[in-house]
């Protein structure tokens, strides 16, 4: 079974060689599973966001793709995350794992291949709840 990747602006189509259909995914479905996987990790707080998702947020309606920028190309995809960590936790453990979790689950639910997974550090959350 091969599969081709065309890029089509905010989605991608996986055709297969069988005569059933075509699959598109949306590039905020990539973005949506990257921020999941992310904040499953043990020391993220959250995911940071521009101006305009933390406004969104404060209005009730939830963004999840809010720290996620996510560029897909002919052949794989790259990820830019923005987190704000816990207080307490090894920068570099965390966002190891991080980059390893995003990379699993895209390339699992996909197909898809990630070139790469930038971890930028936008924040830490010192409140003791959190």
């Amino acid at each position: 079974m091969t599969k081709e990747f065309e890029d089509k602006g905010n989605h991608y189509t996986i055709h297969e060689n069988v005569n059933v259909g075509e699959v598109r995914v949306a590039d905020e479905v990539v973005a949506i599973i990257a921020g999941l996987a992310a904040t499953e990790i043990e020391g993220v707080s959250s995911m940071a966001g521009n101006i305009t998702n933390e406004l969104v947020s404060k209005l009730g309606m939830k963004n999840l793709s809010k720290g996620v920028k996510v560029t897909v190309n002919e052949t794989s995809v790259a990820v830019d995350l923005a987190l704000n960590l816990k207080y307490g936790y090894g920068i570099p453990e965390v966002s190891s794992k991080v980059q390893e979790k995003v990379k699993t689950a895209i390339e699992t639910m996909t197909g898809l291949e990630v070139s790469l997974v930038n971890v930028r550090i936008a924040g830490v959350n010192i409140d003791k709840n959190n």
